[in-house]
């Protein structure tokens, strides 16, 4: 099934052709209500969408659309445990891991809650004993680091929660992240902790990761500097299912925390893979954590489709994409806890979409998934968006404002709320060349001079953007915020027909990587590669020390 041939497609088509050029400082003047008209609320979660290129006949035909690839149909194929992951086989639960309201999930028979609910009582053990102190490093020290050793989706998603979450930290403990094989990474985040108050969480499925393996033994090589190998158990613990590999290791099973087929990395950090969060801020603000979650994931299977955040962003991005050109889509949250929030939605959304292969195999000749990019503002308006203002390529925004700060005695939130309003208002309205000639008549400029600067200052406007405003960022808050982007790549990966939940594309590039470590060693005989691979390999061998 490709979308471009349904009726419903078509018609967005021909309202695209109609209203291309719709001025939305145009639309606003005519419609008072249009903010009223284009908001939606998720308990306190407000969406601003009305600084779209929309009107209300556009909302209609893109709802029309989802509704003709059966977008309820799939809601519920998702949270009932059905396998719509379809190249593996798989169901798609990352919703049963936050189900507080514990009704049963079934997957082959089977009450998938039973198991979640296990392992939840197992990481709250654990977690007390850590911060109680009944569990003591092998000098009988208290522990007072935590080290999360993982990549991609066992790293991005709880890094990103920890530095939002970090007013909720449990105070006498830190947390830190080691990702990158690059031993700069490890060597840099060690150079300053004690193997004796150290603690390692290993997070690796199937024990099997090269990065994360290369890291966990180069860890376990540091902490035996002082320790013995029978005090590896005391001070690495591990997420995953293969355990032979973690007994090997020398990490006690007892202290191996499961996860599933059907949670994919991108989506786990609600599982057992989010244990350094339930370390760092504790089990009770963990769970919090999974509640908003939970209310997003009742918001997006309950509401109907008009109603319906995730499903409203996603066709949202869909109408840029598809039908303006889009190719980017940039993401910034107005508070500085948030820094890691754009790159764990780039991993969401790019490796969720980014296909070219419809659910049936066939090639596809549209475009899906957008580049994902942004930083915290308001360092972004001093770096990229120039080019979002006044660049020739169609940028959407969304702009992520929790209202209050942690931090209140820094007095600056005013300001920042300031600007980040400010700029979707600046690309709402832009400024049109007698703007720009009154501003500079009024600076003293006159005749050519004034003539000569003013296309540099004209700003086309018209750009799009989204506002969630967010009263304060709460661990509820944050699990609503994560679920919500979650939800809205599950809404583009139907409309587009491909399937969101395989990474066929992370494959290609670990195969050749093994068949090029060994080539890097001197002396040995480099296998076949281009003449390009092979240049290079010889001229690295040739640059070692």
């Amino acid at each position: 099934m490709t979308p471009l041939n349904i009726p419903e497609w078509q018609s967005l088509v021909r309202h695209y052709s109609d209203l291309k050029f719709l001025s939305m400082r145009e639309q606003f003047a005519l419609d008072s209500d249009r903010v009223h008209n284009f908001s939606l609320k998720s308990g306190d979660l407000l969406l601003d969408y009305s600084k779209n290129r929309i009107t209300k006949e556009t909302v209609e035909k893109l709802l029309a659309l989802a509704e003709s690839v059966d977008i309820p149909d799939w809601i519920e194929r998702m949270f009932s445990g059905e396998a719509i992951n379809n190249t593996e086989g798989r169901a798609v639960l990352h919703t049963a891991l936050r189900n507080r309201s514990n009704a049963p999930v079934m997957v082959d028979g089977e009450d998938v809650m039973l198991a979640v609910n296990a392992v939840l009582s197992q990481m709250k053990n654990f977690c007390h004993q850590v911060h109680s102190g009944e569990w003591l490093g092998y000098s009988g020290k208290k522990i007072t680091d935590i080290v999360n050793i993982g990549i991609g989706g066992s790293d991005l998603g709880p890094a990103m929660i920890c530095d939002a979450l970090e007013p909720y930290g449990i105070e006498g403990l830190s947390v830190h992240f080691v990702s990158n094989v690059d031993g700069t990474d490890l060597s840099t985040t060690l150079e300053n902790l004690n193997q004796e108050t150290t603690l390692f969480v290993v997070a690796s499925k199937t024990f099997t990761t090269q990065e994360t393996l290369t890291n966990a033994q180069s860890a376990r090589t540091w902490f035996l500097k002082t320790a013995k190998q029978a005090d590896v158990a005391k001070h690495f613990v591990a997420v995953s299912t293969n355990a032979q590999a973690v007994t090997e290791f020398g990490i006690d099973t007892a202290n191996m925390f499961e996860i599933w087929d059907w949670v994919g990395g991108r989506y786990s950090l609600w599982s057992a893979i989010g244990l350094p969060i339930a370390l760092y801020v504790g089990m009770d603000n963990f769970e919090r954590l999974l509640d908003g979650g939970h209310e997003m994931d009742n918001h997006f299977r309950n509401q109907p489709l008009s109603e319906n955040m995730p499903v409203i962003m996603g066709l949202l991005g869909v109408w840029y994409i598809n039908f303006f050109g889009a190719q980017t889509h940039a993401i910034v949250p107005y508070d500085h806890s948030l820094a890691r929030f754009p790159s764990h939605m780039q991993q969401l959304d790019m490796e969720s979409n980014g296909k070219v292969t419809n659910r049936e195999g066939h090639r596809i000749s549209y475009r899906t998934g957008p580049v994902i990019w942004g930083t915290p503002g308001t360092n972004g308006q001093h770096a990229y968006f120039q080019l979002i203002h006044q660049g020739t390529q169609l940028i959407p925004v969304d702009f992520v404002l929790p209202v209050n700060s942690h931090y209140p005695e820094c007095d600056h939130q005013s300001i920042l709320l300031a600007n980040g309003l400010a700029q979707s208002e600046a690309l709402m309205k832009g400024k049109n060349a007698e703007e720009v000639r009154i501003e500079l008549a009024a600076e003293g400029y006159e005749g050519k001079a004034l003539e000569a600067l003013l296309p540099h200052k004209v700003f086309p406007g018209n750009r799009p953007s989204n506002t969630l405003i967010v009263p304060k960022l709460t661990p509820e808050m944050l699990g609503q915020l994560v679920a919500l982007y979650e939800h809205k790549v599950f809404v583009q990966g139907v409309i587009w027909n491909i399937n969101s939940f395989d990474q066929w594309g992370v494959e290609l590039g670990k195969q050749l990587a093994k068949a090029i470590l060994p080539d890097l060693q001197d002396g040995v005989e480099i296998s076949a590669h281009d003449s390009s691979t092979t240049n290079l390999i010889k001229l690295i061998r040739s640059l070692r020390d």
